[in-house]
This record gives C-alpha cells, structure tokens and sequence, in this order.
C-alpha cells in the first residue's frame, strides 16, 4: 500500500516472533494501519494472523534486534488503561473466558474494568449510561439481563464487542469473529459489523473466511506461513488466482458479493 500523512494507528516495523527457539510464527512483518483505515487480515489457519493480535495484546513478545518495532499511535509503550480508548479486542479466547453465569450488561460494564465480570468495582452513573448507549446501538436490549452462558455464540459475541466499544475505541480488532455462528447469526453479525464501520470507528478484521469481509473494508492484507503475501485494495486483491494460491488450492470458484 502507498503510504499515508499521520501516525499510524497499529505499526510493525520488521517484526519477528518465535515459537521455541527457531521456529518463527511471525518472519519479518512489517505493516502500518491507520486510524479511518477499514482492513482485513486474511489467510488460513496457522498463517500467523492471530499471532498479530496477541503481540498487540503482549501475549508474544517480538525478537529484539535492530531495526525491529512496533507500535501503537506512534508509541512502543503504552498503560493498558489509556491503550482500550485506542483499540478494542474481540477474541474468541476472551469469549471463551467471559461466558459464565453474569448478564451481559455486566458483561459490558467489565469493560471499563478490564475484568471478567464484576467484582467489587465501583460502577458511575456515567458508566451505566454508556453501557446502555452501547447495549442499544448493537440491538441486544432485550438480552441485558441473560445470563451469558445461556446465550447463543451470536448473541454473546455481540455483547463482547459492546465491552469492547464502551470506552469509544478509535478502532476495533475482531479475530476470527464468525467461529461458531450459525447462517442467521452470521449475517446479523455483519449488519452489526457494517453498522460499527459506518459510525466512525475503524474495523481490523482478522479472519481465515472472506465471507467475513463486509463493503466497508476496503484494504485486504494476505498472511501465509508468518508473513505478509499480498496488501492492497481489495478488488485487487480477492481475486481466484490470489484465493488459490494463499490456500494451496487448484482453482477457486470466488463471488466476491463483499466487494
């Protein structure tokens, strides 16, 4: 991709992760999103696409060596607290750890905690406000006070992303976000998607399934076997010969009805 005025929003710089002592998950990425960008990672199971999410989310940590960083908002530094009102993560890990028995307005009020669940925080007014301002914009007022472990996988995934939209994040990461939904939950969930795309927010979809990728996302960056395999406008990016060649098959047949 041509570059871009501003400070990136996410920036690797050379950026090399290892599993054991040689063998690399992550080999040499260098990538710049930034803040308006709309963009999906895509690439099969083991590319290394969700080994991005968790350097973010400092799970793994990059090899040290010159020339090699990354950053947020220009920072390689950040306190956790200030870092959720620039990104939020979505993650089927952190849904798994998140449905138990608490409603899923406590839920989105854990995310102004950094918490499963709550505990003996104190909640504002304020806080209660916007989890209901969030809780409306994604249309799940009428499941607030389900428990989330009797929820559907839809109907949870849509209060995660409010836990993660209540601190107004100027982007959101969604790692593999359509796993376990069914045909209706699946397309509700990208009328959601398309609805948080056009209020501003920014959308970083990383995910193995193009049906994943809605209108709003106009830049496409393929993964395989730890490195970036193609970046650029989506309609030159998605097509058959590109699909085959990143998933090691003879011949896609490919509607692009995304684009």
């Amino acid at each position: 991709m041509k570059s871009k005025t501003g400070v990136p929003l996410i920036e690797f710089e050379n950026v090399t992760v290892l599993r054991g002592k040689n063998q690399k998950i992550l080999d040499s990425i260098s990538l710049k999103i930034y803040e308006g960008e709309n963009a999906a990672i895509l690439g099969p199971n083991g590319s290394g696409k969700s080994s991005l999410i968790k350097v973010i989310t400092r799970e793994y940590y990059p090899l040290a060596r010159a020339g090699s960083s990354f950053k947020i908002w220009g920072q390689d530094g950040w306190n956790v607290f200030d870092l959720r009102s620039l990104l939020g993560i979505v993650s089927n890990d952190l849904q798994y750890a998140c449905t138990r028995d608490i409603t899923g307005m406590e839920m989105v009020l854990s995310g102004f905690f950094s918490s499963i669940g709550l505990f003996r925080e104190r909640l504002t007014d304020a806080m209660k406000r916007r989890a209901g301002q969030v809780i409306e914009f994604l249309e799940i007022g009428h499941l607030q006070d389900r428990p989330v472990n009797h929820m559907s996988s839809g109907e949870a995934r849509r209060f995660l992303i409010g836990r993660a939209l209540v601190h107004d994040p100027k982007a959101l990461i969604l790692d593999e976000p359509s796993n376990s939904l069914d045909l209706h939950a699946f397309y509700k969930f990208r009328d959601i998607l398309r609805k948080i795309a056009k209020s501003g927010i920014s959308i970083i979809l990383v995910t193995h399934n193009f049906s994943d990728i809605i209108p709003e996302i106009k830049r496409v960056i393929l993964m395989k076997d730890g490195k970036i395999y193609k970046d650029g406008l989506k309609k030159a990016v998605l097509t058959p010969g590109n699909m085959a060649r990143l998933f090691n098959l003879r011949k896609v047949k490919f509607n692009a009805y995304h684009t």
